[in-house]
């Protein structure tokens, strides 16, 4: 989020989250004069039409059936693009509502991974939902592939929330790792975090080395002219960041997505896709 000109890209599924998306996605363009570019993707089994249907039909099916039922694929395959089309121009028009001027759509077909790798290099930000369309059965397309995408985006994740809201206090996970060092480097450049409250938080035992690394820190963002805190909390990391997010009313999660430590290690893990979902904010997590 540090170069000009840099697009948002926000990744959209028509699930509940897509609107939350797209909310934050504006708040994102409104706070650094960004382009918004909407992708849907469409997977294999939404675009291919045609199936091999030979092995599943009986001996002596007439080939009418077989014919029939491929022209259902090609059916389907139409009417789930006609569908993405109808997602994107829905999300334009959020964006529309919510100010923003520069935006894009792209209906894409393949994998939504790959569909990362190949748009991130002039992105700003990647934006997800927690989950994708099936979100309350917890097997969504996007919600599948958080981990996936985390692990190989270059470029900040920003995991919405089911609900967007307006940010003021950001909370950072901050272990002294080169992940959680570059955190908040990001956050002292970027023009999103301008003006934010900033609460810096390691887990763990408070040792000279830990209050020497949150100092640092504190005296990154200070120099960058924001609000910054500092803290260190006992307990585990994935409950004592929850509880401090709910009972301090923090409005966003920043941490690092990779490391050996406790904190970084999370991400890796059923444990961490837990935590994202369960947290009521959106989580920006960072390489």
């Amino acid at each position: 989020m540090t170069q000009t000109p840099q697009k948002i890209v926000a990744f959209i599924d028509g699930s509940i989250y897509s609107e939350s998306v797209c909310h934050n996605a504006a708040w994102i363009a409104e706070r650094t004069g960004s382009a918004v570019e909407l992708i849907h993707v469409l997977g294999q089994r939404d675009t291919s039409g045609k199936r091999d249907h030979s092995g599943a039909i009986a001996l002596g099916a007439r080939s009418a059936l077989l014919q029939e039922l491929s022209e259902l694929d090609a059916k389907r395959s139409k009417l789930m693009s006609h569908r993405g089309r109808v997602i994107l121009d829905d999300a334009r028009a959020i964006l529309d509502k919510d100010g923003v001027t520069d935006i894009n759509t792209r209906l894409r077909h393949g994998d939504v991974v790959e569909a990362v790798a190949e748009l991130e290099g002039d992105a700003r930000v990647i934006i997800v939902g927690k989950r994708g369309e099936d979100a309350d059965f917890a097997n969504g397309h996007l919600g599948s592939n958080l981990e996936r995408i985390v692990r190989t985006s270059q470029k900040p994740v920003y995991v919405a929330s089911r609900a967007f809201r307006p940010v003021n206090k950001v909370l950072v996970a901050f272990d002294g790792g080169a992940s959680a060092m570059k955190a908040v480097d990001h956050i002292a450049r970027s023009p999103v975090f301008a003006g934010l409250s900033i609460h810096v938080v390691t887990v763990g035992a408070e040792t000279p080395d830990v209050r020497r690394g949150l100092e640092n820190a504190k005296a990154l963002l200070n120099a960058a002219g924001l609000d910054a805190q500092t803290s260190v909390l006992p307990g585990q990391p994935e409950k004592a960041l929850a509880d401090l997010v709910e009972q301090d009313n923090f409005d966003m999660l920043v941490m690092g997505a990779y490391g050996h430590s406790r904190i970084r290690s999370l991400i890796i893990g059923s444990t961490t896709t837990a935590m994202i979902r369960s947290c009521k904010v959106p989580v920006v997590l960072m390489r």
